[in-house]
């Protein structure tokens, strides 16, 4: 085997590998994840891969990595003290945030705690003007005053985050070099680096939660470059970003809070490969694993994005419940359902279905690996969706009389309901709250739901994705093949990209293009020079321009798209205007043609040549029928019909290109499994993909 590319995408419950061989073959891998090391996972998975395939570590001409550290640290506040150097007068506005409340009827509402408590903020003697002007110079000798009173106090790593240092970074600058002269041991985070835009307090809170993951991060990705190099990996390791692009390790050492969502991206991204290559128009990309289940919208193809993410929620799916970031990302919702949510009784006496989950230790009752707590694979067992014999290919066998136990002693005996009820009741549960999120989701941005097809993937996507399907009243449902480890094919049909942003606030009637031009170069040569760390020369690289602009007086901005042709070389503000009126009547269905626009946040997109998606690989067999790739019947509930019926079981590895048959059935392979639990048309393309009109 040569030119072996890899792509390891570490879950909340799995690790996923995905071996592209010579661009003409796939292998795929699977394994629980290590949540104490993740690095332990990625190498076991290696050396399994290695010796299953048959191949030398030495092989590997390139690894695509995406990881869940930053996000857990972030969540479970493990990162290390961490200090914050403000302007004076200042340091208190991590903790007021916007003085917004999240649940309005809340009269006990909690707030995140900052990550730099009051005790490790300090204040500097300096000034920048809204409109970039030096006032006042900091003070070298007082910044490090301040910083040893930090150190003294305990803090390990440390942010800067100056007033209006988006606008002019000189004084922010200043305190960095002296902190790398007299404090070479801390790391450092500047905000004007980090998330140079408008609005102070999502840059001090970006800023803060960078320095706060920068130590644990660069300390994880040394430890695995060394164990990849001492394996005798000598390729390039890359990083997958939340915005779906990938980046140079020394980039992410230093940007590593935009691997929050690094792993759901990549798999919105191989969606946008598949629908590029096939031709598949709207869909929305349906993401269940263990933990959690997301969904992000394509349109033609074409993922959205958001400039502003939030993580470490107080309370988990209540918006505002936590720290704000300015990251570029993959537009998606997440909701508190995954294979390991936990099934309960509340004070009502109702049941209920997450957001706690039983992740990957100690993980469902069925894994054997000390759980107790029903979850929804519990019930997926008892239901009869998931073969105990043949779970991750056989290599992890499911317990089934366990689950059937847990379930009925935790929650049907207490309801006064049978096991299979109260296994019933926990799918419906999990299965409408997908829906109703995903419902939302699409409703907030003026949308119809019924112009997408649901395309299912993740450990647990495609086991569940009917019954969502039928609770969002959607035609089809697509099932690609490898979908439990879809976000690691993600890796690697992923381009190399970097998204910057610089803010400049005026209105369209009185813009200073100078000032836009040498904004857009500044961004256009810090591109260059990014992307030169992943092996590509400015030939290579694709850059598109946008600009947040917003009617006057509005307190929120829409993102657009800009021809730079017409717009930015001849300077003409009314095709900006137009761009953005554009735009917002998509949006809005209204036009205020009598108010100002104005622009806030400039942004260059840069992108590298997307690899080809190797969909022959996934090739279906020529011939055959639905038949011979029948491998039993099983016993499967019928949600529609409260009870069990006898289902043909099928090896997806068999089905041939063309082959048509009816639902209920059961369509497994190594990663995952397809439930059609219900009426439906099924039809298998020629890349193995399922598709499936629902009735």
């Amino acid at each position: 085997m040569k030119n072996l590319r890899l792509g390891v995408d570490v879950g909340g419950t799995f690790t996923d590998f995905v071996l592209i061989v010579d661009d003409a073959q796939l292998l795929l891998h699977k394994r629980l994840s290590t949540p104490h090391d993740p690095s332990i996972g990625v190498m076991a998975g290696i050396r399994e891969m290695a010796a299953k395939f048959a191949f030398n570590p030495s092989d590997l001409v390139q690894i695509v990595h995406g990881t869940t550290v930053v996000a857990n640290a972030l969540i479970e506040r493990k990162g290390p003290p961490t200090g914050l150097l403000a302007t004076r007068g200042h340091s208190d506005a991590i903790e007021i945030g916007r003085e917004v409340r999240y649940d309005i009827y809340d009269l006990a509402i909690e707030n995140p705690p900052p990550l730099a408590p009051r005790r490790l903020r300090r204040e500097l003697d300096e000034r920048v003007l809204a409109d970039g002007t030096l006032r006042l110079a900091v003070d070298p000798a007082q910044v490090i005053e301040q910083t040893r009173a930090l150190v003294e106090a305990g803090a390990r790593s440390l942010a800067v985050c100056l007033i209006h240092g988006y606008r002019n970074r000189s004084n922010e600058q200043t305190v960095g070099r002296v902190l790398k002269q007299h404090f070479p041991e801390l790391s450092v985070t500047l905000s004007s680096e980090i998330a140079p835009e408008i609005r102070e307090f999502e840059r001090m809170s970006t800023a803060l939660a960078n320095a706060y993951v920068h130590p644990l991060v660069d300390h994880y990705l040394r430890k695995l470059q060394g164990e990849l190099v001492a394996m005798g990996f000598a390729g390039p390791l890359f990083i997958m970003l939340s915005h779906g692009g990938v980046a140079s390790v020394d980039y992410v050492r230093r940007h590593p809070i935009q691997l929050i969502e690094s792993g759901p991206a990549a798999g919105v991204q191989a969606c946008a490969a598949f629908s590029r290559q096939l031709g598949w128009s709207d869909l929305m990309a349906f993401d269940m694993g263990g933990t959690t289940a997301k969904v992000s919208l394509l349109e033609s193809g074409e993922p959205a994005y958001t400039m502003d993410t939030e993580v470490a929620r107080i309370r988990r799916f209540k918006k505002g419940s936590g720290l704000p970031l300015k990251v570029p990302s993959v537009e998606m919702i997440e909701i508190g359902a995954g294979g390991g949510s936990i099934g309960r009784i509340d004070g009502m006496g109702l049941l209920r279905v997450g957001p706690e989950s039983a992740g990957a230790s100690p993980g469902p009752v069925c894994y054997g690996l000390g759980g107790t707590e029903p979850t929804v694979t519990d019930a997926d067992v008892v239901l009869g969706y998931l073969n105990p014999e043949n779970f991750l290919g056989g290599r992890l066998r499911l317990d089934k009389a366990a689950a059937l136990q847990a379930i009925e002693s935790r929650l049907a005996l207490p309801l006064g309901l049978s096991a299979t009820e109260a296994a019933a009741g926990m799918i419906a549960l999990a299965n409408e709250n997908m829906a109703t999120a995903a419902r939302l989701h699409v409703a907030e941005r003026g949308k119809d739901p019924l112009r997408y097809a649901l395309m299912a993937f993740g450990g647990a996507g495609p086991v569940h994705a009917l019954g969502v399907a039928q609770a969002l009243r959607l035609k089809r449902i697509i099932y690609p093949m490898g979908a439990g480890a879809l976000s690691a094919f993600g890796f690697l049909v992923s381009p190399a990209a970097t998204r910057l942003v610089r803010s400049y606030v005026s209105r369209l009637d009185t813009i200073d293009w100078p000032l836009v031009d040498g904004l857009l170069d500044e961004m256009r040569a810090e591109a260059v020079e990014t992307m030169a760390q992943t092996g590509l020369g400015a030939s290579h690289l694709r850059m598109r321009i946008s600009v947040d602009m917003r009617y006057a007086g509005q307190g929120h901005e829409l993102d657009v798209s800009v021809d730079q042709d017409e717009v930015l070389r001849r300077h003409d503000a009314q095709a900006l205007r137009r761009a953005f009126e554009t735009a917002y009547f998509e949006l809005f269905t209204m036009r205020l043609e009598a108010l100002a626009v104005e622009a806030l946040n400039w942004r260059l997109i840069c992108e590298g040549p997307a690899p080809d998606a190797p969909l022959s690989a996934w090739a279906a067999p020529e011939q055959g029928d639905a038949a011979s790739a029948m491998t039993q019947r099983r016993s499967i509930y019928i949600p529609a019909e409260s009870r069990f019926v006898e289902a043909p079981v099928y090896d997806r590895y068999r089905l041939a290109r063309g082959v048509r048959f009816d639902a209920p059935a059961i369509i497994e392979e190594r990663e995952s499994t397809v439930v059609l639990n219900g009426r439906a048309k099924v039809e298998v393309d020629g890349h193995a993909n399922l598709l499936v009109d629902l009735e």
